[in-house]
């Protein structure tokens, strides 16, 4: 198989695509789009953004250190790009894409994007000013859900929303489930165990008792 080797870039993908919503003291707030993100730790549970200082909602987390990302599915795909595209500066970004902001439960400033399946209420606890993006790394404060994917054992079901992916300039959806986590190394049911399972009866009403 034939290789080429480029210069050094940003090729991991696919990414997740999510709206952060912030806001600041001064009563503004703003959504941008953002696939330079991800988790860093699980206890404490902690996310990190990756902004340009240029970028309008740049300033807005600095004063307020504090953002939500909100997770996104295909139906928001449009609204999605759109928040990536024009700036806060120029545009009701809220207005225009349609999107309802709500009071986050832990944040003082930054609103949920309520048509998103997921919040993540986030603050700032350090920034690294590493080059053309500064990382705001955060603390985890909160998680809001929409109860509409709860099923009937109380479970929330997360990829039945259709949640948005982000892979070389392409929005996609996540597609079909090819696996669990764990499947590669999960025991496969013996053939004694099999055997049972295909003579185990229908149903435990005995002959005797319908007649």
């Amino acid at each position: 198989m034939s290789r080429q080797t480029w210069k050094p870039g940003n090729m991991l993908y696919p990414l997740p695509a999510v709206m952060v919503s912030v806001g600041d003291s001064s009563g503004r707030t703003n959504i941008l789009t953002i696939a330079w993100t991800g988790t860093i730790c699980t206890n404490p549970a902690m996310v990190y953004i990756s902004v340009r200082p240029e970028r309008y909602s740049y300033d807005i987390i600095r004063d307020s250190k504090e953002f939500v990302i909100n997770l996104t599915t295909e139906k928001l795909a449009r609204a999605t790009d759109y928040c990536g595209v024009r700036s806060g500066k120029d545009v009701d970004k809220w207005k225009e894409a349609r999107l309802t902001p709500k009071k986050a439960e832990t944040l003082k400033y930054a609103p949920i994007i309520e048509e998103c399946p997921v919040s993540i209420e986030c603050k700032v606890v350090e920034v690294k000013e590493l080059g053309s993006h500064h990382m705001f790394l955060a603390e985890v404060t909160a998680v809001q859900v929409d109860d509409t994917y709860m099923n009937a054992q109380n479970k929330f079901e997360l990829n039945k929303t259709g949640l948005l992916a982000y892979s070389h300039g392409e929005y996609l959806g996540l597609g079909k489930k090819l696996g669990t986590f764990g499947y590669s190394v999960k025991k496969k049911p013996s053939k004694k165990s099999k055997k049972v399972l295909e003579k185990k009866p229908k149903n435990n009403v005995s002959k005797k008792s319908r007649k």
